[in-house]
């Protein structure tokens, strides 16, 4: 129930202004009162709806939304308006994750730093026997340490909404049954950067990651 109404509201097919009560979402859905009322509220930490006095719930404009939580990126890149969802994230990603890169490259630890070399090695890998799930977790696991290891927590708050782009890319077949090796080589030196504490290196390696994202998914430089 939580993703067929969530979905609705990020593709546009509810308005914002469309009201939704209790009483249908319970005859539409086939649950109770309970259940449905806890849905809204979950959308209302969203700020997708908000509950009016003597109006009902009503969807709010997307200006209003919660855009970075992750499970609103899930649905509005399952919906129609996917492609323009991919652009505004991809800009987000190159506007933040280089410079966490560089980040990393000055705060992370020991064991972080060895620990994503041995991914992006584990990148390469799968990447040539075309395990496409096995190398989504890792590809995740390998941004995820970049972010919580960049000494900067706002960078670090981004690593659900990173997950779901990656996952939604590959759950979508746009990622290739094998990635293309600069791509693979781009995590490498990233990581190397990192590990060597180059922090104008990972910073410039990430750039690239990311360029071959923004060609992949065709989008406008």
């Amino acid at each position: 129930m939580l993703d067929s109404i969530g979905e609705a509201i990020a593709s546009g097919r509810y308005t914002p202004g469309h009201r939704l009560t209790l009483e249908e979402l319970q005859r539409e859905h086939g649950v109770s009162r309970t259940v449905a009322r806890d849905t809204m509220r979950v959308l209302e930490t969203m700020n997708l709806v908000t509950s009016r006095r003597r109006v009902g719930i009503v969807v709010q404009d997307a200006s209003q939304w919660n855009v970075y939580d992750p499970q609103l990126v899930r649905w509005r890149l399952a919906s129609e308006r996917r492609d323009e969802q991919y652009a505004s994230l991809t800009e987000l990603r190159i506007a933040a994750e280089p410079v966490a890169a560089a980040g990393a490259a000055r705060r992370a630890s020991g064991s972080q730093r060895t620990e994503l070399l041995r991914v992006a090695v584990e990148l390469a890998r799968l990447g040539e026997v075309g395990d496409l799930e096995a190398f989504l977790a890792a590809d995740i696991a390998f941004h995820r340490l970049i972010l919580r290891s960049s000494g900067n927590e706002m960078f670090a708050a981004l690593d659900g909404m990173v997950s779901e782009v990656l996952t939604s890319r590959t759950r979508q077949g746009l990622m290739p049954f094998h990635p293309r090796e600069e791509a693979l080589e781009a995590h490498r030196l990233v990581a190397k950067a990192i590990a060597d504490g180059n922090a104008a290196g990972a910073e410039s390696a990430m750039r690239q990651v990311l360029h071959e994202v923004r060609t992949a998914l065709h989008l406008a430089p």
